[in-house]
């Protein structure tokens, strides 16, 4: 698979198979994925990674626990701006939409709640990194998961980025033995092989079109010409 292609076909899977992953795989695409770029090479990124008996030992405790309150960081601001509002707003009508989800329905929620299962993958992986971390450096933790998200598609995997583990950041912490006041709990990635036949893994993704969030300069006469 070649790199657009596995940018094609990534998508967020909410529905995996059962079938498990081996241990060979999962350290394979974390080794390669090392050779992600950083600022100043820091490679502020850790992780946990989990599966088995000590993955669904943390899940009976997530089920079981409280959103943090407040949350280590809020990834919903965006969601009070109208352009970005709108963005959202698409995206749950065509999710629930494909699952036959009302906007009113309790089954939001219900659904919702699988996030906390991680949607049935066999492995999670738990991302943070030491508390003084600024921007630039979360930033770059981002290149990082977006690498291991492209290696896992060259494998023939799956993947889902849960920002949904940060909300519950203080409680993962406390099940993993990290540090509480040092360490921050950035979101969880779900890997395994998705369900190609659950309407959730099938639904259309919109993008905006380049020209809305793209400004190119100086390529007149290069193939571009401004309208």
């Amino acid at each position: 698979m070649d790199v657009s292609e596995a940018v094609a076909s990534r998508r967020s899977v909410r529905a995996f198979l059962d079938t498990p992953v081996p241990f060979a795989t999962v350290e394979r695409v974390l080794d390669r994925a090392r050779m992600a770029p950083s600022g100043c090479n820091f490679q502020p990124w850790e992780a946990t990674v989990l599966t088995g008996a000590p993955l669904k030992a943390l899940q009976k405790v997530l089920l079981a626990a409280q959103p943090d309150d407040p949350m280590e960081y809020d990834f919903s601001v965006p969601g009070q701006y109208p352009k970005y509002k709108q963005r959202l707003s698409a995206l749950g009508a065509s999710m629930y939409g494909g699952l036959g989800i009302a906007r009113q329905s309790d089954m939001r929620a219900v659904f919702a709640q699988k996030n906390l299962t991680s949607f049935g993958a066999p492995v999670l992986l738990l991302s943070h990194f030491p508390k003084f971390m600024l921007a630039a450096q979360w930033s770059d933790v981002g290149m990082w998961l977006q690498t291991i998200m492209l290696l896992l598609r060259d494998e023939g995997l799956d993947s889902c980025p849960q920002e949904w583990m940060g909300v519950y950041g203080r409680t993962i912490k406390a099940h993993l033995g990290l540090s509480m006041d040092d360490t921050t709990l950035f979101c969880g990635i779900a890997i395994g092989h998705r369900d190609p036949d659950h309407a959730v893994n099938r639904f259309e993704r919109d993008r905006v079109p380049l020209a809305e969030h793209v400004t190119f300069l100086g390529f007149e006469g290069l193939g571009f010409e401004e309208a």
